[in-house]
This record gives structure tokens, C-alpha cells and sequence, in this order.
């Protein structure tokens, strides 16, 4: 551990604990993939117009994009257990910076297949909930919905900061200008996860925040990441909750970013409203979202985790079916869509890593709400593929967000399902 970090470390209080600065670090780390992810919605029309590509090819590169973004996860958690936390975000943000720039030299649809699809998509696979999750677990013991509630919410914050901005850079300076921008921003992140950023408390000197009695390391963290990974699929697939949770998170990236995130700038256009326009909406509910979902972790320390993500998916699929009349009711429509939407984006991440820590233990739920994670972004895939074949099919979203609103409806009822009492942990490599 370098110089820096260990005299950080020794600074700080009993009343202020070395895992805030790490929740610190890892923020602007997610903050930096959010916006990263954020970029293909205010490039859609750029690229139809420069490219002439339809809506339904990009949306077909985002949704690659989408889908290795969440089947990185378990394996990106695999390997912070064997190689370590430091190493594996390093590797990451070097994809992303490399991958948004070279994406500036495409001029085919296969082009930004290599660099949104493959090298932007397992970048943000690393930086992403299941980051958080490894996080939360290696650092508390105590106050974890908190602590996954701020980090979460990072992605909200990414959005509020990075869409006005890139927006505004499209229409004076291009998208690639966009491009570069986000690629600075990651290059940026590095020096501080190489200075600030430390594997355990152990490596410090400290225990996690609100640990009362000695834990034993997971020896499994020596094993093949493919080894853990899998090992940890195997084990939680016997188990009913773990389809539920992976079922509700697949309605979840449906719902999200597969929808709103990727399609929303493009639907305001149908309406009326210009990019700028709608990015603006959309950090709006960013700047809901992480009130929202930073109440949601406060929340989720304290009360029932089943009946949260029931009304999280229930007013979230209500507001969905309202969206399509919304655009219809002059400037309340929207601000009505806007706030009730915006509190409750994401808000279902804390209460179902809460519930993967009950079911599947300390160690291995990092692991296991990695393969989780993966079925929000087949949700999120999904939804980008569909909602773009059905605005070139049928000419507008309508049936799209009344499906996605529907859906949600669903998931509500499944995860009152969900026992999420304290059950046998499992291996991190069975």
C-alpha cells in the first residue's frame, strides 16, 4: 500500500472511518462509467444523420453494450477476489478511456460495435452495481444500505452532471467532441484509484465499519475467477430466491436504462423537444434519483426489503404506463413523469443487494449479485432492441412503455415472493 493511502488512513478519527474515503473514490468511479454509459442516448440522432444508420442498428450496438456491461459483473467480482479491487478497476478504466476514443475514428456500424459494444461494455461491466456490492461487503458490516445507497446513486449523479453538458457539446462541436470528453474522464480517475484506494481494511490496519468480531477471509479468493464465478452460479441456482431476484432485475434494466436511459432523448424528439431538451429532463431525474436512491439505502437498513421493491416496481411501472399521456398534457405532464419516476430509477438496487447478502452470504454475494446484475442488463438489452424495432415498425414508443410499465407491474408481485431470511451462506466457489 503506497505512502498516501496508509497516511490517510492514520489520520483519520474513530468517528470518521477510512471506508468513506473509499465510498469516496469508488463514487466518482461509477460516476465516470454512468456518464460513460449515459453517451450513446445523445448520439442516436448524431450518428442517423452523419451515417445515415438507422435506429434500429445503433440501438442493436447499444444493446451489446448493455448486455456485456451485465455479464461482466460476476466474473469482474470473481476476479476482485483473486486479483484484487485496485487492479481489476485500473484494467477497467483504461477500456473505457481507450475505447470512447477510438470510437471517434468510426465510420461503420462494426466499428462501434468494437468500441461502445465490446471495449466501453466490459469497461462499465467492472464499474457498475456489482463494484458497489464488492465494495459494501469488504468495508461494512454495519450500515451497508446506506453505503450501497450512495454509491448507487452515483449512476443518477453521472447522468445529472455529464447529459446536459454532452448534449450542448453535440450541437456546437459534434458528437465526437462527446467522445473525447468522457474518455478525459476516465483517464482522469486513474491517479486516484492508484493513490486512494486500498484492497481491505486489513491492508490498512483497520476493520470494517461496525465489526464486532473477527472474520475469516475467503480462501476461495486463490481459485481461477472462472472458478468462483461459476462456482457461485451453481450453488445459487438450486435456490428459488436467487430466479426471483434475477427475474426482478431483469424487469429492473428493462425498465431502466434498457428504456429511459437509451431511448428517452430520442423520444422527446418525437415530440418536440430537442436533445438538450430532453437531457435536461433526464437529469432532472437524475438529480430525483439520487435523493431517491440514497433514501432507499437509509430505507433498506432499516425495514422490510421485499415491501420496498414492491412499491419501487409498482409506481415505477404505473408511471411508465402514464408516460405515452404525459407528452400530451403540456409542461405538468412530464414534471408529473419527471419526480415520480426520477425518486424511484434505480432505487431497487439497495433493498436486492441488501436481500443477496440475507440469502447467499457475505462472501459469496458480490459474486452472486453479479450474475444478478447480468439479468438486469438482458432486461436492459432487451428493452433497447425492442423499443428500437418498434419505433421503426409502428412510428412512435407508445406500445413500448406501456409494455415496460406493465412488466413492472409484474415484478412487483414476484419479489413479495422473495424470502430473503438469513439462509445457509454459500462458497464463493462451490
Amino acid at each position: 500500500m503506497n505512502k498516501l493511502t496508509q497516511s490517510l488512513a492514520n489520520a483519520v478519527t474513530p468517528r470518521f472511518h477510512y471506508a468513506w474515503v473509499v465510498v469516496g473514490v469508488i463514487f466518482l468511479v461509477l460516476l465516470c462509467s454512468a456518464g460513460i454509459r449515459a453517451t450513446p442516448s445523445v448520439m442516436i440522432l448524431p450518428l442517423e444523420q452523419e451515417f445515415g444508420w438507422n435506429r434500429s442498428t445503433i440501438s442493436v450496438v447499444i444493446s451489446v453494450n448493455i448486455a456485456l456491461y451485465g455479464l461482466i459483473g460476476p466474473f469482474s467480482a470473481a476476479a476482485m477476489q483473486r486479483f484484487g479491487i485496485r487492479r481489476v478497476v485500473l484494467g477497467a478504466l483504461v477500456l473505457l478511456a481507450s475505447g470512447t476514443a477510438l470510437s471517434t475514428l468510426m465510420h461503420m456500424p462494426w466499428h462501434m460495435l468494437l468500441s461502445w459494444g465490446l471495449l466501453v461494455g466490459a469497461g462499465t461491466g467492472v464499474a457498475a452495481n456489482t463494484l458497489g456490492a464488492t465494495i459494501v461487503s469488504r468495508w461494512f458490516e454495519a450500515r451497508r444500505g446506506f453505503a450501497m445507497g450512495l454509491l448507487t446513486a452515483s449512476a443518477a449523479t453521472g447522468q445529472m452532471v455529464f447529459l446536459p453538458l454532452m448534449a450542448s457539446m453535440v450541437g456546437a462541436y459534434g458528437w465526437r467532441s462527446v467522445a473525447f470528453l468522457v474518455s478525459a474522464v476516465a483517464l482522469l480517475a486513474i491517479p486516484l484509484v492508484w493513490l486512494l484506494l486500498p484492497e481491505s481494511p486489513a491492508a490498512i490496519g483497520q476493520k470494517m465499519v461496525g465489526q464486532t468480531s473477527e472474520i475469516n477471509e475467503d480462501a476461495a479468493s486463490k481459485k481461477n475467477p472462472l472458478a468462483i464465478a461459476f462456482g457461485a452460479l451453481r450453488s445459487s441456482v438450486r435456490m428459488p430466491d436467487f430466479w426471483l431476484l434475477f427475474f426482478s432485475f431483469f424487469v429492473c434494466g428493462l425498465s431502466t436504462n434498457g428504456y429511459i436511459g437509451t431511448q428517452f432523448i430520442a423520444m422527446c424528439n418525437d415530440y418536440g423537444i430537442n436533445e438538450v431538451g430532453g437531457a435536461s429532463i433526464l437529469a432532472a431525474m437524475g438529480m430525483l434519483d439520487l435523493v431517491g436512491t440514497t433514501l432507499s439505502g437509509w430505507l433498506s437498513d432499516r425495514y422490510n426489503p421485499r415491501v420496498l421493491l414492491f412499491w419501487y416496481y409498482g409506481l415505477r411501472g404505473v408511471a411508465l404506463i402514464f408516460l405515452p399521456y404525459a407528452f400530451g398534457l403540456q409542461y405538468y405532464g412530464l414534471a408529473i413523469f419527471a419526480i415520480f419516476y426520477g425518486l424511484d430509477w434505480i432505487a431497487t438496487v439497495p433493498p436486492t443487494v441488501r436481500l443477496a447478502n440475507d440469502v447467499f452470504g457475505r462472501l459469496a454475494a458480490p459474486v452472486v449479485f453479479g450474475w444478478i446484475v447480468a439479468g438486469h442488463q438482458l432486461g436492459a438489452a432487451t428493452a433497447t432492441t425492442l423499443a428500437g424495432y418498434m419505433r421503426a415498425t409502428l412510428g412512435n414508443y407508445t406500445l413500448s412503455s406501456i409494455l415496460m410499465g406493465s412488466a413492472c407491474l409484474v415484478g412487483a408481485v414476484m419479489v413479495l415472493r422473495i424470502k430473503g431470511h438469513k439462509a445457509t451462506p454459500l462458497p464463493a466457489a462451490a
